[in-house]
């Protein structure tokens, strides 16, 4: 049996922000899968299927992320699973968004949900899908990044991303990491959300345009009231 963890905050208010992404791949799998409805268990949300002819089950806690390992531990210990079980999706600031990397074991990288996996699940050496919402560069502004909902334009990647996570969790219940990673590479290529268009240059205005040196000569008018404006303006043109 494997256990599928998705890492997020339980409650509307959380569901659609990128700290959430664990639980989106979650539901991705199971519905594409047909798993069983969601149900309470573990402190958490558990649904049940089969991936490849493997039993699986998918827990997505509901404790809140800092305390993600409770969930989990209990879990493990109900299945008498140990960490080469579990594998465990989450957002990663570090990668690109959209990038998917698999690892097993290692640090938790500042992310509360994996360090409190790594206090309640019996050792860190479980399998690690990191799925890139990217850094908003400077530090000041990552709680921010990390508790906001995905921008629309983000959806241009994400979705494609979670079809590929759901389309090929089977191999990772073989243990094709390195293929499951290529073909989530492969769905979200060239998807990447469009550089912001830079503003529209201003049109000079007609009095910048006459005074330009490159522009063609001003023809000031011999005499009358105009003509001492455009005079005083532009200076005699011989």
């Amino acid at each position: 049996m494997l256990l599928i963890v998705g890492l997020g905050n339980p409650g509307s208010k959380y569901e659609n922000n990128r700290h959430n992404v664990g639980f989106m791949a979650a539901d991705a799998i199971a519905r594409r899968h047909s798993f069983s409805p969601w149900t309470k268990k573990f402190q958490g949300l558990i649904s049940e299927g089969r991936l490849g002819g493997e039993k699986v089950l998918l827990l997505k806690p509901q404790t809140f992320m800092n305390l993600s390992g409770q969930s989990v531990g209990e879990a493990m210990r109900f299945h008498k699973l140990t960490v080469a079980d579990v594998i465990v999706f989450y957002d990663e600031l570090d990668l690109a968004p959209g990038k998917v990397r698999i690892k097993t074991g290692g640090g938790a990288g500042g992310h509360n949900g994996i360090r409190s996996m790594d206090a309640h699940c019996g050792g860190k050496d479980y399998r690690r899908a990191r799925i890139g919402i990217g850094h908003p560069g400077v530090k000041e502004l990552v709680t921010r990044h990390v508790l906001g909902d995905f921008a629309k334009a983000d959806h241009d990647w994400l979705d494609p991303l979670l079809d590929a996570i759901a389309d090929n969790a089977e191999m990772l219940v073989r243990g094709d990491d390195n293929g499951f990673m290529n073909k989530t590479s492969l769905a979200v290529k060239g998807k990447d959300a469009p550089e912001p268009e830079k503003p529209a240059r201003k049109a000079q205005s007609h009095i910048r345009q006459a005074r330009s040196s490159k522009g063609p000569a001003v023809q000031v008018p011999d005499s009358g009231p105009m003509a001492a404006m455009l005079r005083k303006l532009f200076g005699n043109k011989e």
